[in-house]
């Protein structure tokens, strides 16, 4: 999931601001209490979500996909007081996790995880969204673009991870998976809707980025 070489990587890391102390250990906790511990943003992302965020300063944050919180805590940093963070996910055992490092955050007041069907949960919320946070079941990315994009402010960020899927999506092979051809459908369907303006960011896994207009 990383594309660099192991050196620039490890430079990049170093000439960036250190994660604060909570995510620190949340990070690590994330890698010994889980088996899927690459599905964390990590300190170079999470602190790319942090910036971007604070430099949206967004009242209303949605995030699809909670895993262990982490990328939550990042992108709640730039949310102004009075503002909101609502995180989406179904899975209870690390759902749990997130609730705790949430109520030990300066943020706790500002972040609501729900736990359910992402789709049916989207439908309750009325936005609009000044953020947008994409980062759980591959297949249904396009369903929650659509969900989410007449919810989405105008200058609102919608933002997916793992777009570049292992380097799967540019991959020359007449055998693919159903996650990295929903993956390829996703980038063409926003690269090519003039609803928004787009870069795919080749930051870790691929972070597609776009604002609405």
């Amino acid at each position: 999931m990383e594309f660099l070489p192991e050196a620039v990587a490890a430079y990049c890391e170093k000439h960036t601001e250190p994660e604060p102390g909570l995510l620190y250990e949340l990070n690590r906790q994330t890698h010994l209490r889980t088996t899927r511990a690459r599905m964390l943003s990590g300190h170079i992302q999470g602190r790319f979500l942090s910036l971007l965020s604070k430099l949206a300063r967004p009242r209303f944050i949605l995030e699809i996909g909670t895993f262990t919180g982490y990328s939550a805590l990042c992108l709640a940093e730039g949310l102004p007081e009075g503002g909101r963070l609502v995180t989406i996910d179904n899975n209870a055992e690390t759902n749990a996790m997130a609730r705790s490092y949430f109520s030990r955050s300066e943020y706790a007041d500002r972040i609501e995880l729900r736990e359910g069907p992402a789709a049916d949960i989207i439908a309750t919320l009325d936005g609009p969204f000044d953020i947008v946070f994409i980062d759980a079941d591959k297949a249904n990315y396009g369903l929650y673009y659509d969900l989410v994009l007449e919810k989405t402010a105008p200058g609102g960020l919608i933002i997916a991870d793992n777009v570049l899927w292992n380097g799967k999506v540019a991959a020359e092979s007449e055998k693919t998976d159903k996650d990295t051809e929903a993956l390829k459908r996703f980038n063409e369907k926003l690269a090519a809707d003039p609803a928004v303006e787009n870069i795919l960011v080749p930051l870790r896994d691929g972070l597609m980025v776009a604002r609405k207009k």
